[in-house]
């Protein structure tokens, strides 16, 4: 069944649309990650222009996130106060992400950056998750269990000034790389398409010392704020957010991650990082393979014809 996008002004399958909406649900439950890194390279993959795909899985981030967020506030496992830091600085890394996102779409060089960006950035990550997996495998096999990590040995920067009490977390740490970190994600998420949460969480734990028990409810609030303020602006400024594809990606995103989270809970955690890790690893690998290839079409006139007078 063909359903013609009015942003994205191209027909689509729509059944194809929303089974790319309910893998990438799937994949959502399965790791407990937004998916955004997967859905907006799927989006480009499949032919929509790498400025609708961003600025619409944005859209489809704000729902999944409404509905987890709201999930940990009934458990009570949000920490208000650290979630409105995040998300301030999340707000500035927005708004300069939407103004470098316009820049780069002005100039024509928006789907170059995006690739590199995605090549170098899951590249690594991907990397990264999968030798740690591989390693915490290995280990288990030995005789010698792998350490555990120390999350509450002080680091530099519990030495910054400017510093804040966070009851529900116990901490007492700087603002400063709260508020940096909130505007590193929200500017990354608006230029990329992506909730960030699978850097947040990380770096909360690992950085800023917060406990496990409050970090993806807090995780999942900066997301949902951010990501509802680069929606917003993405389709005042750029006019790039197809609201018929954002529906269609909703709703199949919702049930696939209901399948997800059950086969999810059947696996052990380093098992799940390693795949996820590949997969990471497998989209970066595509979107170099897409930068190094010749193109089928390598000249293009639709600048010219978009601007020209009728």
């Amino acid at each position: 069944m063909q359903l013609y996008l009015p942003i994205a002004e191209l027909p689509v399958n729509m059944f194809m649309i929303f089974g790319m909406g309910a893998a990438v649900g799937f994949l959502s439950g399965l790791f407990g990650v937004g998916g955004g890194f997967l859905l907006t390279p799927l989006l480009v993959f499949s032919g929509i222009q790498p400025a609708v795909a961003v600025a619409t899985v944005t859209s489809q981030i704000v729902a999944s996130s409404a509905s987890g967020a709201l999930a940990y506030w009934r458990r009570k496992s949000i920490d208000w106060k650290l979630a409105l830091f995040l998300l301030a600085g999340g707000v500035v890394g927005t708004v300069f992400g939407v103004l470098v996102f316009r820049l780069l779409r002005t100039i024509g060089q928006l789907d170059v950056v995006i690739g590199l960006c995605y090549v170098v950035f899951l590249g690594g990550i991907g990397m990264l998750m999968v030798v740690e997996s591989v390693r915490f495998m290995l280990a288990q096999r030995g005789a010698t269990p792998p350490e555990p990590r120390k999350l509450r040995q002080h680091s530099w920067i519990h030495g910054l000034p400017f510093k804040v009490r966070f009851q529900r977390s116990r901490l007492y740490i700087s603002a400063i790389p709260i508020l940096a970190l909130g505007v590193f994600i929200g500017f990354l998420g608006t230029l990329l398409g992506i909730g960030g949460g699978f850097i947040m969480v990380p770096a909360l734990i690992y950085l800023l010392k917060v406990p496990t028990t409050v970090v993806i409810g807090t995780s999942l609030v900066q997301i949902l704020g951010t990501m509802a303020v680069a929606t917003v602006l993405q389709a005042y400024s750029n006019q790039s957010v197809d609201a018929v594809l954002a529906l269609i990606l909703m709703v199949g995103g919702v049930i696939g991650a209901q399948f997800g989270a059950q086969v999810g809970s059947r696996l052990r955690g380093e098992q799940l990082r390693a795949l996820l890790g590949l997969l990471i690893l497998a989209v970066g690998v595509r979107f170099a393979v897409d930068l190094v290839i010749t193109p089928q079409e390598p000249f293009s006139l639709a600048p010219l014809v978009s601007g020209a007078a009728p």
